[in-house]
């Protein structure tokens, strides 16, 4: 894989990067990963937030791919999506292999 492919692959998953650089989001990440489906209120017990805030996390989340939501009588539940997770990790491996691949070019230029 060429760099600029890897650079391309990666691309796909900035939005799922960028809602992993809060640590609010990750701990409602971790929370759904343990405990399986919840609502904002279930959430948001323990957290030094609102409800409010959390469901804008959520949101984000949700945008994302991350989370999954769906209103289950007057609830909305929501549920971790791995599959957007394991997607990026991907990406992120194969970038990281093309960039060891262009590190070790670079070292044989050097030292050659």
């Amino acid at each position: 894989m060429t760099a600029a492919l890897a650079e391309l692959d990666l691309a796909a998953s900035i939005s799922v990067f960028a809602a992993l650089g809060d640590r609010t989001r990750i701990g409602i990440i971790t929370s759904l990963g343990n405990s399986g489906p919840s609502t904002a209120a279930k959430l948001a017990v323990g957290m030094p937030i609102s409800r409010q805030a959390v469901g804008k996390q959520l949101a984000i989340l949700a945008e994302a791919g991350i989370v999954s939501g769906q209103r289950i009588g007057r609830e909305h539940v929501w549920g971790l999506n791995p599959a957007a997770l394991e997607a990026a990790g991907h990406r992120l491996s194969a970038a990281s292999v093309a960039w060891d691949a262009a590190l070790e070019r670079l070292r044989a230029f050097v030292e050659g």
